[in-house]
């Protein structure tokens, strides 16, 4: 009996957001979207599988030809010792080096952010969203509240035409 060469479709990916930047698309206006691996320890592993992760004020910068996560709060873990983690530690983000070349032109040149979206976990391993921001003026904000609200009158008035 011949071997079966065909690949098995890959199973789909399990992802559980840990934490949501909902703020990010009100004051940003996103562009193109990354996803980045974490260097965390072992504490703030656990910390973050129990959704003790805050991501409001947080940004992401490249330095030194590697990519880091600042000012994001993961609260130290309930059951950890003396080696908890620091909770504003700065933490690595795992990128290939065309994505960090790509976003360091970017960030350097058009004048564009780096804001994390989410972090999730995906297949075990906890991940990072990242995306290409620029900041929202005032005035822009009002327009995008604007256009919500008409957005949401005419949705009421197609379902009170329905009834």
């Amino acid at each position: 009996m011949p071997a079966c060469r065909t690949k098995l479709p890959a199973p789909e990916a399990q992802v559980k957001i840990l934490a949501a930047n909902r703020q990010a698309g009100y004051n940003y206006f996103l562009f193109e979207r990354f996803e980045a691996g974490m260097v965390l320890t072992g504490t703030e592993v656990k910390a973050a599988r129990d959704g003790k992760v805050q991501l409001k004020d947080s940004y992401a910068q490249v330095e030194g030809n590697e990519a880091w996560l600042m000012n994001a709060h993961i609260s130290p873990y309930s059951h950890g010792n003396r080696a908890n983690h620091d909770p504003l530690r700065n933490r690595k983000l795992l990128l290939h080096r065309r994505e960090i070349d790509k976003l360091l032109g970017k960030t350097r040149d058009r004048g564009l952010t780096l804001i994390p979206t989410r972090v999730y976990l995906k297949n075990g391993r906890i991940k990072c969203e990242l995306a290409l921001a620029r900041a929202k003026k005032l005035h822009d904000k009002r327009a995008a509240e604007r256009a919500r609200t008409t957005a949401a009158e005419a949705r009421e008035a197609l379902r009170g035409q329905r009834t």
